[in-house]
């Protein structure tokens, strides 16, 4: 598992959010909620996802998993920083979502979301929204 500390500056955030608030743009829902995300790689790298919804419901895709195997798609297999636009007061990854960032971004992964485009971007560590996650 990875253990590191990563440090993203305010413009790779805003950088992240853009690209998570874009993509968002894209989602296909059958319900309410849109969802997009941004992850950046050890190299800078930036990949995007937005949840797909499914008629049979089991087959949704989470807009986090969507930019992390875009992310490995394309080669990359460390996760540094994981920026989701959702227009939800609170909003933080599922725990199917969660084992993929501890996948590839280990404990230390950076997570955010931002609420509305432009507000303030809350940032956690992944061991903070899932202290009891199985090492």
């Amino acid at each position: 598992m990875i253990h590191k500390e990563f440090n993203i500056t305010e413009d790779q955030w805003n950088l992240l959010a853009h690209a998570a608030w874009e993509c968002r743009n894209h989602a296909y829902v059958l319900g309410n909620i849109k969802v997009g995300a941004a992850v950046m790689a050890s190299d800078g790298s930036i990949f995007i996802g937005c949840n797909v919804e499914h008629r049979f419901r089991c087959h949704d895709v989470h807009a986090e998993v969507n930019a992390i195997t875009s992310m490995i798609a394309a080669g990359h297999t460390e996760l540094i920083a994981l920026m989701i636009a959702a227009e939800q007061e609170r909003f933080t990854p599922c725990g199917g979502c969660m084992d993929w960032i501890f996948q590839f971004g280990g404990p230390s992964c950076l997570v955010a979301y931002q609420s509305k485009q432009g507000s303030e971007i809350k940032i956690f560590q992944a061991q903070d929204l899932m202290p009891y996650y199985p090492k």
